[in-house]
């Protein structure tokens, strides 16, 4: 089942979780978009008070303020390992399943885009959603900067990683999930696997789900305001949220 307009409108973790009535929508990735939001959603509050973040990523990795440094190929093959608060886990990305979103994927892992973000959207029996800077200025310069689309050619099966993305073309920009069950019913959605978890997934299914469906349908955090305030709003409001450590290309 489609999301609503004006879900598609706010762009926030979209919908209900699984355990909705069965009357009503099923959840999606849906990815964040600020500017279409801002129309519907009250103005963010001023940023939190100092909390316990290192520097941000626009100081360790200055390369991030340019999308257009993500410019490599991607290997036919490659690995990534991500350590986070629960441990490591490690992704296997497959070019040919989706060459564009595995050379932004590789790219964005090297440019150290995911290090010291958290996993924002843990949905119990769905999903687990990242993929927003802990840095506002870095995520205003990538929000609107979508890879075209291209064919899946894999299943949403556990364990798949694919791009959250707007019911918009080319709305692919940074945010990714893994599905923690077989969601197939995305596939037909366009969501475009392009690699899978190929150790530690335990540590995948343990990250922590207590916040459950993202704001407005939910508990857990407003995409709009990570996008807008970065770790600095979801670590004095959400501070049970797992996190990225790093992640870095394995040779």
């Amino acid at each position: 089942m489609k999301a609503s307009l004006r879900t598609v409108m706010l762009a926030l973790a979209p919908l209900v979780s699984t355990a909705c009535a069965k009357n009503e929508p099923e959840p999606t990735p849906t990815a964040a978009n600020t500017t279409a939001a801002a129309t519907v959603v009250p103005t963010a509050p001023p940023p939190p008070a100092a909390t316990s973040s290192g520097p941000l990523a626009s100081t360790l990795h200055p390369l991030l303020l340019d999308p257009s440094n993500a410019k490599d190929t991607a290997p036919a093959v490659f690995k990534a390992k991500f350590t986070t608060s629960k441990g490591d886990f490690v992704l296997e990305v497959h070019r040919d399943w989706a060459p564009n979103g595995a050379d932004r994927f590789y790219n964005l892992v090297k440019l150290g885009f995911y290090d010291d973000t958290r996993f924002f959207r843990v949905v119990d029996g769905f999903m687990v959603q990242f993929g927003i800077s802990g840095d506002p200025a870095v995520n205003a310069k990538w929000q609107e900067s979508g890879i075209p689309d291209e064919p899946g050619k894999q299943s949403n099966k556990k364990g798949f990683i694919t791009y959250a993305q707007r019911n918009t073309p080319s709305s692919r920009t940074t945010q990714v999930f893994i599905n923690l069950v077989d969601n197939a019913r995305l596939d037909g959605m366009h969501f475009v696997p392009f690699g899978q978890v190929v150790q530690g997934m335990d540590v995948v299914d343990s990250l922590y789900k207590g916040y459950g469906e993202g704001a407005p349908m939910g508990a857990g955090p407003d995409q709009v305001r990570i996008q807008s305030l970065g770790n600095a709003y979801l670590d004095v409001k959400f501070p049970k949220l797992d996190g990225i450590k790093r992640a870095e290309i394995l040779k």
